[in-house]
């Protein structure tokens, strides 16, 4: 499995961007999907993640409200929608894809957010 990440870049703030993270395998039915951050200097943190089957959903309270993670019309893709984009979102972004107790990283995007 190769997860590619995409769609970073720079952005001021309240402005918004769109990830996509997409599978090489063609499909996430059956893996729950997450996308986490980490900040130069700073550990990776959870950002949002959903489970293909069901589309339960989860966020960080940090995101909540300002983010939207969502299932692609093709099976293979999933997308975070950052709205309203603050200073300290910026990070490099990376997507993982859990099914059982395999877990697999994609390479990362940075989202730069200026003031």
């Amino acid at each position: 499995v190769q997860l590619q990440a995409s769609g970073g870049g720079p952005v001021q703030a309240g402005g918004s961007l769109r990830l996509s993270c997409t599978n090489s395998e063609r499909t996430f039915r059956r893996y729950v999907v997450g996308w986490f951050r980490q900040a130069p200097g700073k550990e990776r943190e959870f950002v949002a993640a959903i489970k293909w089957s069901g589309q339960a959903t989860s966020y960080a309270d940090s995101v909540k409200g300002r983010f939207t993670i969502s299932r692609g019309t093709a099976e293979n893709t999933v997308y975070l929608q950052m709205g309203n984009l603050k200073p300290e979102d910026t990070a490099v972004y990376y997507c993982n894809a859990l099914r059982g107790v395999n877990s697999y990283w994609g390479q990362g995007t940075l989202v730069t957010v200026s003031s």
